[in-house]
């Protein structure tokens, strides 16, 4: 049987998972993105109850997005993007502290987000499908927007000027 294998990343509570199933050959690739049984005996023991999908164009950033609530488990299941996740808990010695992951489709690996930590992305490939799994569903009021280049984050993005939404380039918060 398969397992999960889990790293514990600089951020206290963030984890990077390499999923227990990736297969290639001449047809294609396989992967197995979740498994109750295989993630809870690697000690991911949240009850995820809804998946989201974002297809997004090359340069767009997405985020940076959070809420005091909600774990999520990110990945790219198709393309490559840069994903990064910030502190957002003013109480933590690490509040405001970021770490970026690269994800893509052929190292498949994912990112277990906390609550109150933001998560972002801005796409690498011509195009990237993010996935991401939450323990709550979708409550835009509920969530706080962190500006992708507050200069008090010093967040060392891959490109200079992103394609940003109103809400991401902080004229909608």
């Amino acid at each position: 049987m398969s397992t999960v294998r889990v790293e514990k990343t600089k951020l206290d509570g963030v984890l990077l998972i390499h999923p227990p199933t990736q297969f290639s050959d001449f047809r294609g690739q396989y992967v197995e993105t979740y498994n109750r049984e295989l993630y809870h005996a690697a000690g991911i023991t949240d009850d995820f109850i809804q998946d989201d999908a974002s297809l997004t164009k090359k340069h767009v950033l997405r985020g940076i997005h959070g809420d005091a609530i909600t774990t999520k488990m990110i990945s790219c299941l198709y393309g490559e993007l840069y994903a990064v996740v910030v502190n957002n808990n003013p109480a933590s010695a690490q509040y405001r502290q970021w770490q970026g992951f690269t994800l893509n489709d052929t190292n498949n690996l994912q990112v277990y987000i906390p609550p109150t930590f933001g998560n972002s992305f801005v796409v690498l490939s011509d195009m990237a499908l993010f996935h991401y799994k939450q323990t709550t569903t979708y409550d835009r009021a509920g969530q706080f927007t962190l500006l992708w280049n507050d200069p008090a984050l010093a967040i060392q993005w891959p490109i200079a000027e992103p394609i940003l939404s109103q809400r991401d380039s902080g004229k909608i918060l």
